[in-house]
Parts: structure tokens; C-alpha cells; sequence
């Protein structure tokens, strides 16, 4: 079901695309009426087989709405055991654009993303990492995976490459 927007979003206004990678069949409706509640408009996904993981199933949903709106959805499904999922929120004029992952066993990982969706790292978070590899905590390579979310990216990985060719839906909100 792919609703119009009927009314401008409040704010810039962006667009995104929300994958769930990987659910149980039984949350597959609280998940569409979660991103619906988020979106302000009925959700109604195509649910395939995740071949990474039998028993498991997978979406993805494009999305146009108000800025804010990954942030949103993820609040809505953040702690959701045996679901593992990614947005994405482009930039707007007057915001960064926005990527969040979630697993269970990680939870949310959020980065802020720039015009071309490379992951842009504050100053003061990379100087912090810089000097954790200086006193010896850690390693400088083991500091910059943390703020890319590597753990995040190694343990979806394989779920990703599973949804390869399936098809996406545009939904836009409705505000």
C-alpha cells in the first residue's frame, strides 16, 4: 500500500529507506503499525523469506517525511528482541542526514551522514579516541571501528547480502 502525501511535512523535508533484516513472522505487523504510527500513515510492507536466517523475514520501505523521522521509527522499535534493522534519513538544508542499525544483541548504533552518506565524525569524538590509543587503552583502529559501527556492519552483513534484489516501496508521511 503506498500512501501520498496529502499535506507538507512540518520541516525540511528528506526521504530515507527503512530495512528490516531480520523478524520473527509474528512481529512483522506490530513492526508495520510502529513505522506507520512514526510516519502517520498505514504501513503495509512485502514480507520475503531471509535466506540468512531460516524462519525469519524481510522489507524494505522508502520513506518521505519531515526531518527527524529515522530517529522516530527507531524510537519506536529500539529493545524489539529477535528484530534487526537499518534506516537511513538523507540531509536536508537544515539538517545532516542520519544512518541508525540496530541488533539485539548491540542495540541502536546512530551516525550523522553527510550529502554522499559518508559517516562524519565529530572532532571531539575523533581527539577522545586519539588519546584513549595514546594512554594505551586501545588501539586507534579499534577506537575509529566503534565510530564507524563495525560491529554493527560485521554482524548484519550476511543479512544484507541475503536482500539483494528485493523490491522497495516508497511511502511518503503524512503530517
Amino acid at each position: 500500500m503506498t500512501t501520498r502525501n496529502a499535506i507538507r511535512p512540518e520541516g525540511p523535508g528528506t526521504r530515507g529507506i527503512f530495512y528490516v533484516h531480520s523478524t520473527p513472522s509474528a512481529l512483522c505487523p506490530h513492526i508495520e503499525w510502529a513505522v506507520g504510527g512514526a510516519l502517520g500513515a498505514a504501513v503495509s510492507l512485502d514480507w520475503t523469506e531471509q535466506p540468512a536466517q531460516p524462519g525469519a523475514y524481510r522489507a524494505e520501505l522508502s520513506w518521505t517525511g519531515s526531518a527527524g523521522t529515522a530517529a522516530a521509527i527507531v524510537s519506536a522499535l529500539r529493545g524489539w528482541d529477535r528484530l534487526r534493522f537499518e534506516i537511513t534519513e538523507e540531509p536536508t538544508t537544515a539538517t545532516e542526514g542520519s544512518r541508525y542499525s540496530f541488533t539485539p544483541t548491540l542495540g541502536v548504533f546512530h551516525a550523522v551522514t553527510g550529502i554522499h552518506g559518508d559517516i562524519m565524525i565529530p572532532e571531539d569524538r575523533l581527539k577522545a579516541s586519539v588519546v584513549k590509543a595514546a594512554l594505551g587503552e586501545t588501539t586507534l583502529e579499534n577506537e575509529v571501528d566503534k565510530l564507524l559501527g563495525k560491529q554493527w556492519d560485521d554482524e548484519l552483513e550476511s543479512f544484507r547480502y541475503a536482500g539483494e534484489g528485493a523490491p522497495v516501496r516508497w511511502l511518503h508521511q503524512v503530517v
